[in-house]
């Protein structure tokens, strides 16, 4: 594991040991436990588009493994003024030993990485997230004590989102079934892939997709840059909410996810997210000790301590 550009590159062993190890970190924060992994080193953090949790995850867990994470908006760096990716990730390389980017083009993250010498680690772009799905797993890890077998039911657009958790799922051993409208369907590349691959259900019927379901999970209708097709998703998307009627097909004891920031009274209803916020919230928890686990695999160094 060299980066982390999407978890279609990570094997199934390597998403485990990722989570076994930020379970391990998790621990040691919460017990008092310095885990100084990745002292003296430092991650640069490209942000084209903005975010509370990750940035405030990145900075805070590059903190607590005892290195220093450098906030490098558009506007600040050349990017922003036209230079190309392949010279950027070239003069970065020499000052830094990691970079995180959130952008808008999936091919910027790979061209991070195919012309840099340093772990690019994707915080986020319009095709994937997997840096949020490996916090998703790790949180229902933690309360269904195990991932295999289950059942995850996403229901929404088929954004990066819905794209990085039918790989994620499937790789670990889940099932997982998508509830859209017509024409917000995942990637085709990644549908064709689920299905040849695993237990994978692409539908409209909300019912359908929820039966049986031990994780429900739902995100915004209109994703960042999306702003200008509101109205014509607030359209789209009408029904396709989690509410108390959506759950009641849900298993009895089954999980509710969202990555946030939540739009209550949209996606989610107010009474199920609250029903549910101490899931959701360890869940944007765990993005932190999800991103030290892979900060310290990509850019710490191999000795017994950092094995985890």
């Amino acid at each position: 594991m060299k980066h982390l550009l999407k978890l279609y590159d990570l094997t199934e062993q390597e998403i485990i040991e990722l989570l076994d190890s930020a379970d391990k970190l998790k621990y040691e924060q919460k017990h008092g436990i310095e885990h100084k992994l990745l002292k003296g080193k430092t991650l640069g953090m490209i942000f084209a588009k903005s975010s509370t949790r990750t940035r405030v995850s990145f900075e805070v867990g590059m903190l607590q493994l005892g290195g220093n994470a450098l906030f490098l908006s558009s506007n600040d760096i050349q990017l922003g003024r036209g230079e190309p990716i392949c010279d950027t990730a070239r003069v970065l390389s020499r000052y830094l030993d990691g970079i995180m980017i959130r952008t808008f083009k999936q091919s910027d993250v790979e061209d991070l990485a195919k012309f840099g010498s340093i772990p690019i680690i994707n915080g986020l772009t319009d095709y994937c997230h997997p840096c949020q799905v490996l916090a998703d797993l790790m949180t229902i890890r933690e309360f269904k004590k195990t991932l295999k077998g289950l059942k995850l039911c996403f229901v929404g657009d088929g954004n990066n989102m819905a794209n990085s958790l039918i790989v994620g799922a499937i790789k670990v051993g889940m099932s997982i079934s998508i509830a859209c409208p017509k024409g917000y369907e995942p990637a085709p590349e990644i549908v064709k892939w689920g299905t040849e691959n695993g237990n994978l259900v692409i539908t409209q019927d909300l019912q359908e997709a929820v039966a049986n379901a031990d994780v429900v999970y739902t995100d915004v209708w209109a994703s960042m840059g999306q702003e200008g097709e509101k109205e014509k998703r607030e359209k789209a998307f009408q029904g396709y909410q989690v509410n108390a009627e959506l759950m009641s097909h849900a298993n009895p004891d089954a999980m509710v996810l969202h990555c946030l920031p939540a739009h209550r009274g949209e996606e989610i209803t107010a009474d199920v997210l609250e029903a549910h916020a101490n899931e959701i919230f360890e869940e944007a928890e765990n993005r932190l000790h999800a991103q030290k686990a892979v900060m310290v695999a990509l850019m710490g160094v191999k000795n017994k301590q950092a094995k985890l």
